[in-house]
């Protein structure tokens, strides 16, 4: 059997590593890269060399499964394919890869039970993305982030305010608090409340939030009554913040707009945005995906794909998770599709 590893445009990670392609290939399985159009440094230490790599066309051609990133347009005699296709922002997604005889298996689509945790690739790249997003804040601000005190004076540490606590925010938690920040944290769901505080923030607390645990991890949309209330609160701490890093997502549905105009303009001048919602539209109303503007004297960096800057860490991470959702559909040698398993029936898309 043959996985072949195909590139996705405008993404840097690439899902196998050395490892991972040693597991596979203990389970009769032959793995090829495609090949990059330049070479990328960090490549070799990663995958072990340039033995793997092949040309586009002839992994098109013959391998049994097809792994990338996310979906592309191509013509393959590959019977199955492992990616991240996001059905709910691309609806036409599962019929394209019903009409070219492709098995789609959507790595996004795997449900966040305990179970599927060591396969879910999202996390993986949120934990990343969170991590990286601190230190593009820090960047940016003109201040330093922890408290010094110094022969010429004391400084005070910076203020920063996360939105949304998931795996993302969490991380963008423990990394700031590491950095010396103050930290303050927001979410819809009272459930994270202990995990924001035994990272050392402090949880802010809107009451009345409606908190489905049939969401799977993901923040649900909230009542107008509670949005008017849960926008004069994050008003008042936005004011006082230094750094507002959002991570809030509505599955298959646009990111709810958090940090509005009003509040931006309220913001001190040199503050900095950052926010991770920025492909399904932003958590903040001035947010632009993939750019970084600068509104009322407020920096706003719009990108959801941190992870692809750390590329050697997230290819490393992705493709174990990779190999973890493997394990559970090959068998001896051959792929077996369980449609009674929870995993396989959410991911399996076409």
């Amino acid at each position: 059997m043959k996985l072949g590893v195909l590139r996705t445009p405008g993404r840097d990670i690439i899902p196998m590593s050395k490892k991972v392609i040693k597991k596979l290939s203990d389970l009769g399985i032959d793995v090829s890269i495609e090949k990059p159009v330049e070479p990328v440094e960090w490549e070799p230490v990663l995958f072990g060399g340039d033995n793997v790599y092949e040309e586009r066309t002839s992994i098109l051609e013959s391998s049994d499964i097809l792994l990338s990133t996310g979906y592309q347009e191509i013509e393959t005699k590959s019977q199955y394919w492992i990616g991240e296709f996001q059905p709910f922002r691309d609806a036409e997604v599962a019929e394209k890869l019903k009409s070219k005889s492709i098995t789609g298996l959507s790595l996004d689509m795997i449900p966040r039970i305990s179970r599927a945790q060591a396969m879910d690739v999202l996390s993986s790249m949120a934990s990343i993305a969170g991590y990286k997003a601190v230190l593009k804040a820090a960047d940016l601000l003109p201040l330093y982030f922890p408290m010094m005190i110094t022969a010429a004076g004391s400084v005070r540490p910076a203020k920063v305010l996360v939105i949304g606590a998931g795996v993302a925010g969490l991380q963008a938690i423990a990394t700031g608090k590491r950095l010396g920040a103050v930290i303050e944290a927001f979410d819809t769901r009272s459930a994270v409340k202990e995990e924001v505080e035994s990272l050392g923030g402090k949880f802010v607390e809107v009451a009345g939030a409606k908190d489905e645990a049939s969401s799977g991890g993901y923040a649900v949309e909230q009542s107008e009554d509670y949005k008017k209330k849960q926008q004069e609160i994050l008003a008042a701490k936005a004011k006082d913040a230094d750094v507002i890093i959002t991570t809030a997502q509505l599955r298959g549905r646009p990111a709810p707009n958090i940090v509005t105009a009003e509040i931006v303009e309220a913001m001190k001048s040199g503050s900095v945005v950052i926010d991770l919602a920025s492909s399904t539209g932003g958590n903040c109303e001035f947010t632009e995906d993939n750019k970084t503007i600068v509104k009322h004297g407020v920096t706003i960096l719009g990108n959801s794909y941190l992870a692809d800057t750390m590329p050697s860490t997230a290819s490393e991470l992705y493709a174990n998770n990779v190999m973890n959702f493997l394990e559970l559909i090959i068998k001896e040698g051959k792929v077996e599709l369980d449609m009674e398993d929870e995993i396989i029936k959410s991911a399996r898309i076409s």
